[in-house]
This record gives structure tokens, C-alpha cells and sequence, in this order.
């Protein structure tokens, strides 16, 4: 039977907490909320009190999920996620038509999402739809806008934008004290989180291999079929993953995790990642927001962070459609 709603936590606090664990920060939080830092904690405290458990460990960089905390937030995230679709799509029936944005699971929630604050903060009129799948879709026919693809150079569809490429290095929570180790003999001893993907350059046997390192390691191996996971078990301490460093940065930047001293290694992938457009004469909300979209990106390498890549060209007058589903690029996870 389900709880009346008189006795359901409220929006507020909801969005409070799904901010912060977007973030791992709330201070960053607070920042996309255009909220104090005071207010955010006032907000994840009070929805601690109504559930009676603790949802955040309170680290001196940042925060971390209890198990009470991440189970909360997978629910929490997807479910404000889908009540944004569906006031966009009220809204378009009213004549006002969101800019729909698809990415895979993994982009949307690690790089896409802690952003949307900026966006709104420069377009506050704007309407955004966030289609988070790692399904390959037909751009017109399902009424999307924009895609953020996955893929080699070779593989990228005429007119494709480059946004960035991919860098690999292990990284930690600081507690785990990857930081202090200086070989992958060393490395290997620590608890290794595994990102269950086909493609061999996301896997600890490829970059320890790289490495010179060819045992396997002596402890178990935490395995997760979605990269947001991996990162966020990675933000709790639970032990040392191959971190995608572009798509981490924040967390990087903000000390919540730190590149391993055997990092200096980083592995480039062999992909990158592409902004495309649906039509060959985009809205001018549609428009905006693909600019957006690049600014973010160049911020990448101009911040310090892995990438080395020049920034984006400017969004040509026309831009093409997207390749047939055969020439498709694969959407990271």
C-alpha cells in the first residue's frame, strides 16, 4: 500500500538532495541551485530527519553515499528526470518546444547533468529535454535535437563537432591512498572497481598490461554495468577504477578524487566524443544550447583537465543530418 502523500517529503528537498549527489559537492550543489551553501544542507538534513537515515557521509572534499544515500539517488535522479520530460512535453503541446539532448547513461550523468545549472542560469527561458539511453536512436524520428556520440574519427558522421577526446588513468577516493603508490605491481593490491564493457581499453587487464604489469590481481574485483556507477563507488572509497579523466574532472578538480601516482601513464582512447545535429537548419533555442554545449567542452582543456585536443570549431551554417543507423557511433555507457 502506498504512503499518503500528506506524509511524503517535499520537491524541495528532493531536488536539494539529487543536486548534491549529482555534484558529491554542496557546494557545487548550492551553485546550481542558486542557493547558499547553508540552504543545501538545511534541505539534505531535513529530508535525513523525515526518512530517519543518513544519506551522505560528510568528507572534507565533497560528500559520499551511504548505501541508504546511492540507493535513494538511482530512484530520485531518473525520477526528476522524467518529470522534466514530461513538463517539457505539456509545454510543447502549448506551443513552447523543448531542445531534446540525447546522450548515453554515463555522459548524461557524469558530465551532462552537474552542468544543466549553467544553462539554465544563461537561458533561464530555455526548455530541455534530457534523453539519457545507451540505445542508438534515429535522431528526426524520435524528435531529438542533439547527440553527444562516442566513436573514433573514422567513424564520426560528416559534420560531426569534436568536443573532446577520452584519456584513461586509475583514480581514487583519497582515502584509498592510490595517490601514494607508484607501481602497478602496488596498484594491483588495491581494491580494483571494473566497468563490465566489451571495449578492451575500459578494462584494468588492458591498461595494467599496458603497464607491463600481466598477473591478474590478487584482490576481488567490483564489477558494474554502468560507468556512473563505477565512478560513484570510486567517490565512496571503495577502491581505485580506470577513470574516463574528461568526463571526471570536476571531481578531480574539486579532491574528491585523485589520478593515481601511476597515472602518469594515462592511456588516450581511441575514441572521442562528437556533438551532432538532427537537422540541417537547427532552431535557434537549438542552436544556443549546441553552443552551450561546446563552451562546456573547450572548458575541459582550458581548466587543465586530460583533454589536449584543440577546442571545437565553430557550429557551420548548415549542419549535416545524422548517418544512417549502419554508420551510427556507438554511445558510451
Amino acid at each position: 500500500m502506498s504512503e499518503p502523500l500528506a506524509r511524503m517529503f517535499s520537491l524541495d528537498l528532493l531536488k536539494g538532495f539529487v543536486a548534491v549527489g549529482r555534484r558529491m559537492s554542496i557546494t557545487q550543489a548550492a551553485e546550481d541551485l542558486c542557493l547558499t551553501q547553508s540552504a543545501v544542507s538545511r534541505q539534505v538534513r531535513a529530508l535525513e530527519e523525515q526518512l530517519q537515515v543518513r544519506l551522505f557521509i560528510r568528507r572534507h572534499r565533497g560528500v559520499a553515499f551511504t548505501p541508504e544515500g546511492e540507493r535513494l539517488f538511482r530512484s530520485a535522479d531518473g525520477a526528476l528526470l522524467q518529470l522534466q520530460n514530461v513538463a517539457a512535453e505539456l509545454r510543447k503541446r502549448d506551443g513552447r518546444q523543448p531542445v531534446t539532448v540525447t546522450a548515453s547513461i554515463g555522459v548524461a550523468g557524469l558530465w551532462l547533468l552537474p552542468r544543466l545549472g549553467s544553462l539554465q542560469r544563461q537561458y533561464p527561458g530555455l526548455d530541455v529535454r534530457l534523453s539519457a539511453n545507451n540505445q542508438i536512436s534515429d535522431l528526426r524520428a524520435d524528435g531529438i535535437d542533439l547527440a553527444i556520440r562516442y566513436c573514433p574519427a573514422s567513424a564520426a558522421p560528416p559534420l560531426a563537432v569534436h568536443l573532446f577526446d577520452e584519456t584513461i588513468a586509475p583514480v581514487a577516493n583519497p582515502s584509498v591512498g592510490a595517490h601514494l603508490v607508484a607501481t602497478p605491481e602496488a596498484l594491483a593490491e588495491l581494491p580494483l572497481i571494473e566497468f563490465d564493457d566489451p571495449r578492451p581499453w575500459l578494462h584494468w587487464r588492458n591498461w595494467l598490461g599496458a603497464q607491463g604489469y600481466r598477473q591478474a590481481s590478487r584482490r576481488g574485483i567490483l564489477r558494474f554495468n554502468q560507468y556512473d556507477q563505477v565512478i560513484h563507488a570510486a567517490l565512496a572509497g571503495q577502491g581505485v577504477a580506470l577513470g574516463r579523466l574528461e568526463l571526471i574532472q570536476s571531481w578531480i578538480d574539486g579532491g574528491q578524487l585523485v589520478v593515481a601516482a601511476t597515472g602518469g601513464a594515462a592511456m588516450p582512447s581511441p575514441n572521442a566524443f562528437w556533438l551532432i545535429h538532427a537537422r540541417e537548419q537547427p532552431r535557434e533555442d537549438v542552436r544556443r544550447v549546441a553552443e552551450w554545449i561546446r563552451s562546456e567542452a573547450a572548458g575541459i582543456a582550458a581548466t587543465g583537465g586530460a583533454s589536449h585536443s584543440p577546442p571545437a570549431p565553430p557550429i557551420p551554417t548548415l549542419v549535416g543530418q545524422a548517418n544512417p543507423p549502419s554508420r551510427n557511433a556507438r554511445l558510451i555507457r
